[in-house]
């Protein structure tokens, strides 16, 4: 009887009294109730719908429909509920207006290396995603911006595509955006499409086939990428109109001395300047304020140290701490001793 009534006793007791040399295997789920957990906060949620089988929904974080890597070729049926939506790296090809037709809740839409192609995206399945900042749809074999886009984007990544041209209409409105990467595609210009972007902060079109700068640039922008394009001249007062403009780079283009206005990058705030293989050959005047300056693979003839310091004193001296320019026409014996006092700040200057 008193061998029954230990057995009993046992059983009743919490596991972590009755083997006091074991861990608590729930000991996981009182952590969980200390923080605002509550039993049955971790089955599945079916609201709005079953988590496809191809994916995975964790009842830890609801919203989030993970269907990413899974050999797709089709787009899954998201529920209602879900505001992040991961489909990359599959082989999607095709997105009808009724893929996203229930998830009109949805935050970030990610799709990038996928199959998807122009004619193969609804018209309207974006269009009522009204709350919509995040899409993600490079890597595909895109030759348009897809129409209708939500005016809530705040980030859109459509690089490494095919697109060739971006009509006025395609980013209208757009006033919440503030990344936008275009590069690698097959842009020759971009006419007024960028006008409006009034939140815009980067903009990024290198590897396209630009021979110009785009016009009607948003004044906000903090980043500027415009290189491997074939641009050979900036227009006069480029940067006049930038308050918040730090970094350019202009790199891989075919930029001339003539090219280039005078005191075009002598402008306040900029704190890297990229314009390496080009084809200059004297250095262009830039701000003492700047701290970076890229330079090399160009054909400079002559190290101008007026480019960096009107006046070489005690008190006027540049900031500049990185300086690149090997691969041109000068040597370390070509530039004049003054430079240590006008580039003090400079960790390396490589010629």
């Amino acid at each position: 009887m008193s061998g029954l009534c230990v057995f009993l006793l046992a059983c009743v007791l919490p596991l972590s009294l009755a083997s006091p040399g074991r861990q608590d295997p729930f000991l996981w789920l009182s952590a969980l109730r200390g923080r605002g957990y509550v039993e049955g906060s971790l089955l599945a949620d079916t609201t709005g719908g079953e988590c496809p089988a191809e994916c995975d929904c964790p009842p830890s974080f609801p919203i989030a429909m993970y269907c990413d890597g899974r050999g797709l070729t089709a787009m899954p049926n998201v529920p209602s509920r879900m505001k992040y939506l991961y489909l990359q790296h599959n082989e999607i090809s095709a997105m009808p207006d009724s893929a996203l037709a229930n998830a009109t809740n949805l935050v970030w839409v990610m799709m990038h290396h996928n199959a998807l192609s122009t004619d193969k995206i609804g018209k309207r399945v974006f269009a009522k995603l009204q709350g919509l900042e995040r899409l993600y749809l490079q890597h595909n074999n895109l030759t348009r911006v897809p129409p209708n886009l939500p005016r809530s984007l705040r980030d859109l990544r459509l690089n490494n595509n095919n697109i060739n041209k971006i009509t006025p209409a395609a980013l209208d409105g757009m006033d919440n955006l503030t990344i936008l990467y275009l590069h690698d595609n097959a842009l020759t210009e971009m006419g007024t499409s960028l006008r409006g972007l009034n939140s815009l902060t980067l903009l990024d079109v290198s590897g396209n086939k630009l021979k110009k700068v785009p016009d009607s640039l948003p004044e906000r922008l903090h980043q500027l990428y415009l290189e491997s394009n074939a641009i050979s001249t900036v227009p006069e007062g480029f940067l006049s109109k930038f308050s918040q403009l730090q970094y350019i780079r202009m790199a891989h283009n075919q930029l001339t001395d003539n090219g280039i206005p005078p005191n075009t990058f002598n402008v306040s705030g900029l704190v890297e300047l990229d314009l390496s293989f080009n084809q200059l050959e004297r250095i262009p005047p830039v701000s003492q304020t700047l701290e970076h300056l890229y330079l090399q693979a160009n054909h400079i003839k002559e190290f101008t140290l007026g480019s960096f310091c009107d006046v070489v004193d005690v008190m006027n001296f540049s900031k500049l701490r990185t300086l690149r320019l090997e691969g041109n026409e000068i040597s370390t014996g070509d530039i004049p001793s003054e430079s240590a006092l006008c580039l003090r700040l400079a960790n390396t200057i490589d010629v």
